[in-house]
């Protein structure tokens, strides 16, 4: 009886971190709001681990992720937000909307997040999209708060990292003016 009423705690703990965590970095009103569906959740009380599998959608603020099994890792030595987001799919997404209105979305074979980092590492054929802009590759690191993205091809492959650019229009060009002299 005890294990099942420490099963139904861990759950919302871990809730509860995640969401603090956000509402520090967001002051949007839903951006208090967590939404976590899976067809199975559990938790491993000593590990403080919370897993969810199946149909696995996290809605929460501005971010959105979906995956078929989604670990949500809360530990000390993690930093402030104490959360590390572990999302494996065929493929894994996640989404987030940015200040300036755009969405930005990656997707993965696994995609682990870093909440108080805002850090995303993408591994297996990684992807991000931004304002037109898209990247694949066999993995990528992408630190949102500073914009820095790096992406790299798989050794043992002959494919590699993949970009595509959208010139961004300027004012001028806009006006007509084609920016010749």
């Amino acid at each position: 009886m005890t294990n099942k009423i420490l099963k139904s705690l861990i759950i919302p703990t871990l809730i509860l971190a995640f969401n603090s965590s956000a509402a520090e970095q967001n002051t949007q009103p839903a951006a208090n709001q967590i939404s976590i569906s899976a067809d199975k959740q559990e938790g491993q009380l000593k590990a403080n681990v919370g897993i969810f599998e199946k149909n696995v959608e996290i809605i929460h603020g501005n971010r959105r992720i979906t995956a078929d099994r989604l670990e949500v890792h809360k530990r000390d030595e993690l930093g402030d937000n104490k959360q590390l987001l572990i999302a494996t799919g065929s493929p894994a997404h996640f989404e987030e909307k940015q200040s300036d209105g755009t969405t930005m979305s990656a997707s993965a074979d696994e995609v682990r997040y870093d909440v108080s980092k805002r850090f995303l590492t993408l591994v297996g054929n990684a992807q991000v999209s931004q304002a037109g802009q898209k990247i694949n590759a066999k993995s990528i690191t992408y630190d949102i708060e500073q914009q820095l993205i790096s992406a790299e091809k798989d050794e043992n492959s002959t494919d590699r990292v993949h970009t595509i650019l959208v010139p961004i229009e300027t004012k001028k060009s806009k006006k007509g003016d084609k920016g010749q002299p």
